[in-house]
């Protein structure tokens, strides 16, 4: 079974509560915990030899990137980061000066977008080290921005590049909370994602939650540098669409705001581009002016 597949079993499963106002399946949770003032809710789990090399990148990257994927999930919904917790599961040799550079990782991200550390769990065992965040923030006045929204008709648009993160990207990447919120201010955003799984697989899972397609437009899809430096019988593009952990933003938006904001550029310090097209179904890419289906590529954690 695949992760997916076990998260649409969970969905099945869980009832409907009013105090879940967005359950399962989008990039963080909305709840409510005071009347009238939803809350945001995400959390992740990273293991050293999945999610990252201990070894090769030292724990205060490690710490950081722990914080940064959290902060990524809020921005997909155009939030503000608020408080996090942490818990940690250390190696038993050497736990505590690991600890203490996970921790200085960990507060690098927070201070940088003003996040509060209010405590977590900390244990040790035989085996090698867990880490996993849990962030809580809020919607801006217009609310959080939801994978479903998107329809027919409307233009995808990213911030930034993608493609060969494994060279750093995926480590030293900054989330883009602060590019969200000035966007949601700007424009009216239909849906969001942020890029985690792949470009090609994100763009999948907002459509799938917004029940629409999308074509893609190879010619115009940004490619990293990182990409082009990549070895092996993949292309740049195929990097681009399948690498994941880009951590940048996909959002939906009429034809007319994303022609606006891709000629005006207004997001200080990254580039928006225009890289597809809701349709009524389907998930294809548009190359050389040939349309042929594009399968969601990117990572799957598979369940046995």
């Amino acid at each position: 079974m695949s992760e997916l597949a076990f998260i649409e079993w969970l969905r099945r499963r869980t009832p409907a509560d009013p105090r879940v106002l967005v359950g399962p399946g989008d990039d963080t949770a909305v709840v409510r915990l005071v009347k009238d003032r939803p809350c945001l809710v995400t959390t992740d789990m990273l293991l050293d030899g999945s999610c990252f090399e201990l070894a090769q990148a030292g724990p205060r990257r490690v710490g950081r990137k722990a914080m940064a994927v959290n902060l990524s999930d809020i921005a997909a919904m155009a939030g503000q980061p608020v408080v996090a917790v942490v818990s940690v599961g250390l190696p038993r040799h050497h736990g505590l000066d690991l600890a203490q550079q996970l921790d200085a990782g960990l507060r690098e991200m927070a201070d940088a977008f003003n996040v509060a550390i209010a405590g977590g769990d900390t244990n040790s065992w035989n085996g090698p080290l867990v880490i996993s965040v849990t962030l809580l923030g809020e919607p801006t006045g217009r609310g959080p921005v939801l994978r479903r929204g998107a329809r027919p008709g409307d233009w995808l648009v990213t911030t930034g590049s993608f493609g060969g993160s494994i060279l750093g990207k995926h480590l030293d990447f900054t989330p883009r909370v602060r590019e969200a919120v000035l966007l949601h201010g700007l424009t009216e955003l239909h849906a969001m994602i942020d890029v985690s799984d792949g470009l090609a697989a994100d763009v999948h899972h907002l459509c799938a939650e917004s029940q629409c397609g999308a074509v893609l437009w190879a010619e115009r899809i940004p490619i990293s540098p990182a990409a082009l430096q990549m070895k092996g019988d993949r292309s740049a593009l195929e990097h681009a669409l399948g690498d994941g952990e880009d951590f940048e933003l996909v959002f939906a938006t009429t034809q007319a705001e994303a022609q606006r904001l891709t000629v005006t550029q207004p997001v200080p310090g990254v580039v928006l581009t225009a890289i597809g097209e809701c349709v009524e179904s389907g998930l294809w890419i548009t190359e050389y002016g040939i349309r042929r289906a594009l399968p969601p590529l990117g990572y799957v954690h598979e369940l046995q």
